[in-house]
Order: C-alpha cells, then sequence, then structure tokens
C-alpha cells in the first residue's frame, strides 16, 4: 500500500488527476496544504472512488480556517496521525 499526498487544490489544478491515475485500490490519498480544499462538499467530485481511503491534515485545514467543513467521508488526522499513516505504508509518493 502506498501512502499519496497532494498539495494542489482540485480547484486550481490537474495534479489530482496524476495522483488519482498512479493509485492502486488499497492505496491512500493524504490532502495537504491547498489540497485540503479538495475536502469540502462540493469539490468531493474530484476524489470519487475513494471513500475510506481519503485523508485531509487537520493542521492544514485549521490553518485555511476550513475545520468542522469537510464531507463527512473525508478521515480527518493530524500530524501524528500523518506519521501513523507513513508508518503503515510501504511507500509514499508526494505530488506538487
Amino acid at each position: 500500500m502506498y501512502l499519496h499526498t497532494l498539495n494542489r487544490s482540485p480547484a486550481t489544478s490537474r495534479v489530482y488527476q496524476q495522483t488519482l491515475a498512479a493509485m492502486g485500490p488499497d492505496d491512500r490519498l493524504l490532502l495537504v496544504e491547498d489540497a485540503v480544499q479538495g475536502a469540502l462538499p462540493k469539490l468531493m467530485r474530484y476524489f470519487t472512488g475513494l471513500e475510506g481511503r481519503l485523508f485531509a491534515l487537520r493542521e492544514d485545514l485549521v490553518a485555511r480556517g476550513l475545520e468542522g467543513q469537510c464531507d463527512p467521508s473525508v478521515q480527518i488526522v493530524d500530524v501524528d496521525g500523518f506519521v501513523l499513516l507513513t508508518e503503515e505504508a510501504d511507500n509514499t509518493v508526494t505530488w506538487y
């Protein structure tokens, strides 16, 4: 299982398309920095099919005033949760 981290919002960048194309059926995706905007209900259409495998970093949500506004299907993790996801993964891939 790979952990993919994405730092660009799907509203302003198409990098998410490359990320999704590279993901395997057991891989997980963590939204960080501006990509946490993708956790909002109106942008979740970009991440269809990732139920149970889509995460957003709490600290980045807070920094952008988005805490509490995420789609309920997104799992929110803090930095410790990020570390745990990294430890559980065989490899980590970062998308910019």
